[in-house]
């Protein structure tokens, strides 16, 4: 009886699981999950549970909650992620299926921000001048190379090969001092040193979204945190197939069948340690009848966290997920270049901060200023020197949330460079200095006589933590690259390995969504289970649709 081994348990993994059991008529036994944390990038869980997770140390205060980063789903473009959650079951609501669950929330509770973008000068950019945010800011030539960059067909994608958005631009830099580029770069977390070949992938499969950016009306939001809307509802699915989770293993090698020409790809043994046990060394045998479903490559390996009063000290290792997939590159030639990803921290590092207060009076502040209910709220101070942004979730974000606590999360792209009201690198920041960094650039904003800054003293008094995530590789999926730095899904030659990651290689698709890990998961077990590519689900090309790029086309001279 055959056996898929799974490396990483992100929801890439947890798809291709799925896909075994649902369409290729596996049994769960059949399914092993190797990971070394259970979160994946669809975090969510109390600080304390992080503790034991590989890579991060006991903190000095670990109350309240954590979210490093978050996911905006899209009911729209997200194809493969709603078919695959329809077949599992929802755990707080006996009957309804996870994509029930998700969609009927996301339509009661419509995302509508009405203060995306704010400066000091001018407050919320929702004046009705050319500073609102409802204009993109564009000037023709803006318009000109943005347009032509979409306009560049997928068989001339390498003519992008190493470009940069900035040196796509470079005619035109006006463009990143637009609306435009402050609510997409925050929006998706591009920078300028980010692909172009990516821009223009993401241009296309999200032009839908491209005439409501400014509102994020397109953006569907699960009831709770991605880990527990998401994550543990498939997880609890497989389980109850049978399926084995082998936590705190790290695969650290492949082992390979040396064939006559070597050039098949036929995986005969896993290297492994077990990182709870003294990093106790083992190894798995792999029949050639097996697969293996490796995660190439994760945006959260190598974080590092900190807590209020503690800053974070950067972990300095370089990608496990990375390294297993250099391991392979060191046997075939044909299987990317990870050091395009996971070797430029410049290109792919930002910082995340999650809040927990025992009340609710800075969520009532925050909304206030805003003019917005959590729910609604990404919020961009686009002259904050770090380029920093909140995230206020609807509420409870947490089951396990009091009634009493709120808990939200903010970021910044730049994480090296100092705050503005902090005289220090935000990266050396503590928890309680990021809140005060946040608390600076609020006041700056808040119109209010009776001003936000004249109640530091209470809010500070019902803080439960605030915890840095500090993630040296949460862009690299953007990171500049050519034609074969990612390897395909399933690559040439390959009798039983594929690489389902946001680093492996799909025509047309985005990455940074998990749609592209629920199509990577379906690519592989379809091509394994010998199922026509012709069964695979369809795609939605709104690129093609004159409506859509009709709106798209108006937008771009608002």
């Amino acid at each position: 009886m055959a056996k898929a081994y799974m490396i990483g348990s992100g929801v890439g993994n947890l798809a291709a699981g799925i896909y075994l059991i649902r369409d290729g008529g596996w049994s769960g036994d059949q399914i092993t999950v190797f990971g070394l944390e259970k979160h994946g990038a669809n975090d969510g869980a109390k600080v304390a549970d992080y503790e034991s997770e590989y890579g991060n140390s006991t903190l000095s205060n670990h109350k309240g909650f954590l979210a490093k980063g978050g996911r905006m789903l899209n009911e729209e473009t997200y194809e493969n992620l709603w078919d695959v959650l329809r077949s599992v079951p929802s755990l707080d609501n006996p009957g309804q299926s996870v994509t029930d669950d998700i969609l009927n929330f996301d339509h009661a509770h419509p995302t509508h921000d009405v203060a995306r973008l704010m400066d000091r000068v001018d407050g919320i950019r929702n004046k009705g001048d050319q500073k609102d945010y409802n204009h993109m800011q564009f000037d023709n030539q803006d318009r000109f190379w943005l347009t032509k960059l979409m306009m560049l067909p997928e068989t001339k994608e390498s003519q992008l090969n190493d470009v940069s958005i900035e040196q796509w631009f470079a005619k035109t830099p006006h463009i990143f001092t637009t609306n435009f580029w402050y609510m997409w770069q925050t929006t998706f977390a591009f920078k300028k040193e980010s692909s172009a070949m990516e821009l223009r992938r993401y241009m296309n499969r999200m032009i839908l979204e491209f005439s409501r950016i400014n509102t994020l009306a397109g953006v569907t939001r699960t009831p709770y945190n991605q880990y527990e809307s998401i994550i543990l509802p498939m997880r609890k699915y497989l389980k109850d197939h049978g399926v084995n989770f082998v936590n705190n293993r790290k695969i650290t090698a492949f082992e390979f069948k040396d064939t006559p020409l070597r050039d098949d790809i036929i995986v005969t043994g896993l290297k492994y340690e077990d990182v709870d046990k003294d990093n106790q060394e083992g190894r798995i045998d792999i029949d050639e009848n097996d697969f293996v479903f490796d995660t190439n490559g994760s945006i959260t390996d190598s974080s590092s966290i900190g807590d209020f009063n503690t800053p974070i000290e950067e972990n300095l290792e370089y990608a496990p997920s990375a390294a297993l997939w250099k391991q392979a590159t060191e046997h075939f030639y044909n299987l990317g270049n990870p050091d395009k990803f996971f070797a430029d921290r410049k290109q792919s590092e930002w910082l995340s901060f999650t809040v927990t207060t025992n009340n609710h009076f800075l969520l009532n502040e925050i909304s206030r200023i805003t003019q917005q209910e959590p729910g609604n709220a990404l919020n961009t101070w686009v002259d904050s020197n770090n380029l920093l942004s909140i995230v206020v979730h609807h509420q409870p974000h947490f089951h396990a949330q009091k009634e009493n606590e709120t808990v939200f999360w903010g970021y910044v792209m730049y994480p090296r460079r100092k705050g503005d009201y902090v005289d220090k690198p935000f990266i050396q920041m503590t928890g309680k200095e990021m809140l005060e960094e946040l608390l600076g650039h609020l006041a700056a904003v808040d119109p209010a006589r009776d001003n936000i800054a004249d109640h530091k003293e209470d809010i500070m008094a019902s803080i439960v933590n605030v915890i840095p995530a500090y993630m040296p590789y949460a862009s690299a999926l953007f990171n500049r690259r050519a034609v074969g730095d990612r390897p395909a899904v399933v690559p040439k030659n390959s009798k039983n390995l594929a690489f389902i990651s946001q680093f492996a290689e799909m025509p047309f698709d985005m990455v940074f969504t998990e749609q592209y890990s629920f199509r990577c998961a379906q690519v592989a077990v379809y091509h394994f289970m010998g199922i026509p590519d012709s069964e695979l689900t369809p795609l939605h090309h709104y690129e093609k649709q004159p409506k859509v790029l009709a709106k798209a086309t108006k937008t771009m001279f608002r």
